[in-house]
C-alpha cells in the first residue's frame, strides 16, 4: 500500500517524538490524523510543524485522553497504521508512581484495543531503554532486546510505566486469536535530542537548558545515552512497513556520552555566542551527599560513574536506521532553543 493511501493515527501529536514522526509522515505522503487532549492545541500544533512541512495544515487531529474510553475508536477508524507515542514523561519524579503507571499501562491497553477492532494493520509502540535497563543491577555492560527491566529491582516510577506500558502491548498481541491481523513494532529511544519545534516545555530540553541558561555551577560525571529526536521518527517511519521488523522491539541509541563531553560540545559552539556552558565536575561522592537532601537531586544521579552500552545493531540491520552525528545532535537541539527564545 503507497503512502498516498495510507492514513497514520499518531497518538500524542503535541509531543516532541510525534511532532517529529508527524513530519516525516506528511513528507512522505501519508494521510496524518493525531489525537489532543484539547482540540484548542491544534493551531498551534500546526505552526510548528509549518516551517518543516508544507502539508501541516493536511494534518487531521481529534480529541482523545488516555485515560477515557471516549474517542479512541473515532481516533483509528479508517487508519492503516498507528504510532502510539503519548505517556506521561515528567522531569520530577511523582511522590504516587500510579500517575505515571495508569496512563501509560492503561492508555497502550485502550488504543490497542480500538486498533484490534478497527481493522489496523501495524501498530508501533514507542517504548524506551527505561524498559530495558532499569532495576537490573550490573549496569556496566551491553544490553540488547533480550533484556528487561526488573519490576522488582531498584527501579523509579518512570521506566517502571515504560515497562509495564511495553509488557502491556506484548500481552494484548499474545491474547489476540491466532488469526488475527494485527502486528505490533516497538522502539526503544535512548535519551532522545535534537531540534525542538517550539517554546513549550518538554522534559527532553530540560538539561540543555539548564547548561545554556548560565544558572547551573557545575555538572556531574553521568552517561547519557543519547539518539537525535529525526532519527527516532525515521525508526518510527521503517518500523510501519518493514516486514520483517512485525513482532519486534527495537533499540535506538546512537552512542553514549558523559555530561562532561556534551558540555565541551556546547561550550565549543555557544560559549562565544555569550552562553556560559558549565565545565567544573563535581566528584560523585559530594553529589551523592547533596542528593541526601535533595529529592530531585537524589533522583536524577542515580546512574552516576555508571557505563551501561546499547546495541542498535537490529535497528540498524532490520530498518536500516542511520543516525546523525551526536555532535550535530547536541549542537541543533541548542540553536533551536535559541530561536525559540528558550534560552
Amino acid at each position: 500500500m503507497s503512502p498516498q493511501k495510507s492514513k497514520v493515527l499518531v497518538t500524542g501529536a503535541t509531543g516532541y517524538i510525534a511532532g517529529w514522526c508527524i513530519i516525516y509522515l506528511l513528507e512522505a505522503g501519508y494521510q496524518v490524523r493525531g489525537t489532543v487532549r484539547e482540540l484548542s492545541s491544534s493551531e498551534e500544533l500546526k505552526q510548528s510543524l509549518k516551517p518543516y512541512t508544507s502539508r501541516a495544515e493536511d494534518l487531521e487531529l481529534v480529541q482523545a485522553d488516555l485515560m477515557d474510553d471516549d474517542g479512541w475508536d473515532k481516533a483509528v477508524a479508517g487508519c492503516d497504521f498507528v504510532l502510539h507515542i503519548a505517556s506521561p514523561f515528567p522531569l520530577e519524579i511523582p511522590e504516587d508512581e500510579e500517575i505515571l503507571i495508569r496512563p501509560a499501562v492503561d492508555g497502550t491497553k485502550r488504543v490497542l484495543a480500538a486498533s484490534a477492532r478497527n481493522g489496523v494493520r501495524r501498530v508501533v509502540h514507542t517504548s524506551s531503554i527505561a524498559a530495558v535497563s532499569s532495576g537490573q543491577p550490573d549496569q556496566n555492560r551491553t544490553f540488547t532486546e533480550v533484556d528487561w527491566s526488573k519490576l522488582n529491582g531498584n527501579i523509579d516510577p518512570y521506566p517502571k510505566s515504560k515497562t509495564l506500558a511495553e509488557q502491556t502491548a506484548w500481552k494484548f498481541m499474545q491474547d489476540l486469536p491466532s488469526d488475527h491481523p494485527m502486528e505490533l513494532v516497538v522502539i526503544n529511544p535512548g535519551y532522545v535530542l535534537g531540534p525542538v519545534l517550539s517554546n513549550r516545555e518538554i522534559t527532553s530540553m530540560a538539561l540543555h537548558r539548564m547548561m545554556m541558561a548560565g544558572g547551573l555551577p557545575g555538572i556531574t560525571r553521568m552517561k547519557l545515552n543519547l539518539v537525535d529526536v529525526r532519527d527516532i521518527a525515521q525508526a518510527h517511519l521503517a518500523a510501519l512497513t518493514t516486514a520483517g521488523a512485525a513482532g519486534q522491539r527495537f533499540i535506538c541509541v546512537t552512542g553514549g556520552m558523559f555530561l562532561p563531553e556534551v558540555a565541551k560540545i556546547l561550550s565549543k559552539r555557544f560559549k562565544p555566542l555569550g552562553y556560559r556552558i558549565p565545565r567544573i565536575v563535581f566528584p560523585s561522592a559530594i553529589v551523592r551527599f547533596y542528593g541526601l537532601f535533595n529529592r530531585l537531586v537524589r533522583e536524577n544521579t542515580k546512574s552516576l560513574g555508571e557505563d551501561p552500552v546499547f546495541d542498535s545493531s537490529k535497528a540498524s540491520n532490520v530498518l536500516n536506521w542511520q543516525t546523525y552525528p551526536l555532535e550535530k545532535t547536541i549542537v541543533d537541539m541548542g540553536e533551536s532553543l535559541i530561536e525559540h527564545s528558550v534560552v
